[in-house]
């Protein structure tokens, strides 16, 4: 059963049905059956192989694009950030803390990537990143566009 956007009227917000999110939440939601049938308490997650995709927002302004993703732990000196044309990656590690005897985790850790085709050309010289209270904030500014230029015909 597929769930439909929900629409309102009289300019109110529209609920966007997100295919990415709802994906992650059943691959959690099967992660913890899983783990209820081999004896894990629910909570605890076994390590899984392979990059997990972070949380993110990615805005536009009228002269830049804008990526929030949450990264909580993770040190600007452990963050690898590509931007190859308009593709942006954004890749990294949360390391597992020591602990005594883990009960339950609701928090990933291990490597993630986040990657996304920007929707526009990007000005690579004045990218800003910024880290700030486990969000890293991205601001990609627009390239200029080649404005018209009127030529004269010469006699």
């Amino acid at each position: 059963m597929t769930q439909q956007p929900v629409r309102r009227t009289g300019g109110r917000n529209v609920a966007v049905y997100d295919p990415a999110r709802q994906f992650e939440e059943l691959h959690d939601q099967m992660g913890q059956l899983l783990n209820l049938a081999f004896g894990l308490p629910p909570g605890v997650q076994a390590q899984v192989e392979g990059p997990w995709i972070p949380a993110a927002d990615v805005s536009e302004s009228e002269d830049a694009y804008m990526v929030e993703i949450d990264v909580p732990g993770v040190h600007r000196e452990d963050l690898d950030i590509q931007l190859n044309d308009r593709e942006l990656t954004v890749a990294g590690e949360i390391v597992e803390k020591e602990r005594a005897k883990l009960r339950r985790r609701t928090r990933k850790v291990g490597r993630f990537e986040f990657s996304g085709v920007l929707p526009g050309d990007v000005d690579a010289d004045r990218v800003e990143a910024k880290l700030e209270h486990g969000v890293l904030t991205l601001t990609l500014p627009k390239a200029q566009a080649a404005k018209p230029k009127h030529i004269e015909v010469s006699r």
